[in-house]
């Protein structure tokens, strides 16, 4: 946890904000990023982020597509940044490959309303069964060749990762324009990573009071 906080901070970040409303992922960030003090971390939900033009960006990747109310934490992490200085930038789920679509359907049936530890005991199974059908040349598209790339360990937490989530939304390119735009961004630029997400960026407008005072 804490690990996309991380690598910005290697990249020259100043300092900034990692939130989350989950204690363990809380804590576990505190630990991989204590040697950035400037990097704090703080509890809180997407929905009350408490900032206002406070940063140069706000970024959420693989978060808002597992969100009940996509476009109001939107909303709150456009609030979070500066003027045009500023960007928002997201990871989303685009598309649902065979195996996606599988385990979405057990996700929203069985894995969803289990506990946590009996889905990190399951998802060695799956794991497991993505791992053997990689190594024999299963790769039809972009995303499953970069899978096929990782050891077994980072391949179960991105197994574990897709049966956790109670909600998980797998949104057309307008979709996710159309969030955006909602959430009064502006310069939007989506583009297709790995045959699988969007990655979108968008700046916040100047607002009417902004421009008075300028």
């Amino acid at each position: 946890m804490g690990r996309n906080s991380y690598w910005p901070m290697t990249y020259g970040a100043r300092d900034g904000c990692a939130v989350d409303i989950d204690d363990r992922s809380l804590a576990s960030a505190r630990r991989n990023l204590a040697r950035f003090p400037t990097m704090r971390v703080e509890r809180s939900s997407a929905y009350d982020l408490p900032f206002a033009d406070r940063f140069d960006i706000a970024f959420a990747i693989g978060v808002i597509h597992h969100l009940e109310e996509p476009e109001r934490a939107l909303r709150r992490m456009a609030r979070a940044v500066k003027w045009r200085a500023s960007a928002d930038q997201g990871l989303w789920s685009r598309g649902q490959p065979l195996a996606v679509r599988a385990v979405n359907l057990l996700r929203r049936a069985f894995f969803s309303r289990m506990p946590i530890a009996l889905v990190h005991h399951l998802s060695l199974y799956p794991a497991a069964l993505l791992w053997l059908l990689l190594k024999l040349g299963l790769r039809p598209i972009e995303y499953f060749r970069l899978l096929a790339r990782f050891r077994f360990a980072h391949l179960r937490a991105i197994v574990f990762d897709q049966m956790l989530p109670r909600i998980a939304h797998y949104w057309p390119r307008e979709t996710v324009m159309a969030l955006m735009v909602a959430a009064g961004l502006e310069d939007i630029r989506i583009a297709a990573v790995n045959e699988m997400s969007w990655s979108t960026i968008g700046r916040r407008p100047l607002r009417h009071d902004e421009t008075a005072r300028s």
